[in-house]
């Protein structure tokens, strides 16, 4: 038996759908999640006590990042050492990509790879790129123009169902990934400029300081506006630019095109706004 984490969030509602495509036997666990919902169970990461991992073999392990560092390593320590207590062989956990490590939110991400690293349990790490969506909905223009500051720096952001994809193709045999590491950014790079032109606006960045003092009030949490930060300081500074070809040994179609997928939600999202 498998079991999802994260049952509300993108990315795991992505990897049940393609896993019931797949014919995979799995529940969906989420803190949501009712005693009589149907191929849901009860999980809450802030709960020890919920986390029943009983005839699970292999546990995907979405990030529980939305939190401080140390909230964020408390509840993965929860999983990983409930996991080894009631039988679980095998954890696959959604990292961030190796390129990230100048995010503010790596540290939590690196805790928990070397923790599984440590376990009686074998593992698989796929190091997850940024969501093409995600840049898509920062670099969104208003009022034509994108203000976001990513400077000139390139990126490789990866599709949500690409990594969903991925996930799938290692859930339906772990063994064969077993104590694997997959570095899994985009096939593609490229810069918030090259949106704008797609978009036919103007992209004409501010400075840092500009956007921090607009993301200092809510409805951001106080962690927030640093990891968001963190993500146009990096990309200015050439740091989240990467290649690899793990994605294209764990899909079986061709990616996605990321450049026009952040330009679909970045339209979408300025039109909203």
């Amino acid at each position: 038996m498998i079991l999802i984490t994260g049952g509300s969030g993108q990315l795991s509602i992505l990897v049940a759908q393609q896993a019931s495509d797949k014919g995979l036997n799995f529940l969906v666990g989420s803190h949501n999640a009712a005693g009589d919902d149907a191929g849901r169970r009860q999980i809450d990461f802030d709960n020890p006590h919920s986390l029943d991992f009983s005839g699970v073999q292999t546990l995907f392990m979405v990030s529980a990042g939305y939190q401080e560092d140390d909230v964020v390593i408390a509840r993965h320590d929860a999983v990983i050492g409930a996991a080894e207590l009631q039988g679980v062989r095998h954890i696959i956990y959604t990292s961030l990509t190796g390129a990230g490590d100048h995010l503010g939110f790596a540290l939590a991400h690196r805790w928990t790879e070397r923790r599984l690293q440590q376990c009686t349990l074998s593992w698989t790490i796929l190091r997850n790129g940024l969501y093409a969506e995600l840049i898509g909905a920062l670099a969104a223009p208003v009022a034509g123009i994108i203000r976001a500051p990513f400077g000139g720096g390139r990126i490789s952001p990866v599709a949500r169902e690409d990594l969903a994809s991925a996930a799938v193709t290692v859930l339906s045999d772990p063994t064969a990934h077993a104590n694997m590491i997959y570095e899994l950014a985009g096939t593609q790079t490229w810069s918030v400029s090259q949106l704008a032109e797609k978009l036919g606006v103007e992209y004409s960045p501010e400075t840092l300081a500009e956007a921090r003092s607009k993301l200092s009030v809510p409805p951001l949490l106080p962690f927030q506006p640093a990891m968001l930060m963190s993500i146009y300081s990096a990309t200015a500074a050439g740091f989240l630019e990467e290649y690899n070809t793990d994605l294209l040994r764990l899909i079986e179609t061709v990616p996605r095109d990321t450049l026009d997928l952040a330009t679909a939600v970045a339209s979408d999202a300025s039109q909203q706004s």
